[in-house]
């Protein structure tokens, strides 16, 4: 079955959004989402949910490095559970460690501006999140076959 697959880079002010192309395989980054005080970003989120016909999404779950789950990632799981109870989609919650990290190391490496790589760094996040899923995910089918 051929699903769209969103992926969330959860940040205090700002979600980065990433999308699977149709047939699941590879993520791309497409929009950074400021999060206000009133519901524009998740009217946002709902908007693009229904653009792309997303039938899932995986919320990054920043964990300790020891597996624990911090406040940042119960806020995570909280967040996680509402927007599942409020777009009816399924909300898939994926290791997240380093992934930040990684994004900014990759984009200092290729002589990026900190102020352009500030622009990016959410949306690549949701993307390094949601490639991480769907090669997981792809995977686990494979061993199934």
């Amino acid at each position: 079955m051929i699903e769209r697959v969103m992926g969330l880079d959860l940040g205090g002010k700002r979600i980065g959004v990433a999308v699977s192309d149709p047939m699941g395989w590879t993520a791309q980054g497409i929009e950074m989402v400021q999060r206000t005080d009133d519901s524009r970003w998740i009217e946002r989120l709902h908007q693009l949910i229904e653009e792309y016909e997303i039938r899932s999404i995986v919320v990054g779950l920043p964990r300790n490095m020891d597996g624990t789950i911090g406040e940042r990632g119960r806020a995570c799981q909280d967040l996680a559970r509402e927007l599942e109870g409020r777009f009816g989609l399924p909300v898939h919650l994926w290791d997240e460690r380093l992934s930040t990290a990684a994004v900014e190391r990759t984009l200092i490496e290729a002589d990026m501006s900190r102020k352009k790589r500030k622009k990016v760094v959410d949306q690549l996040a949701a993307s390094w999140i949601l490639q991480g899923y769907l090669d997981a995910r792809s995977k686990a089918r494979e061993r199934s076959d």
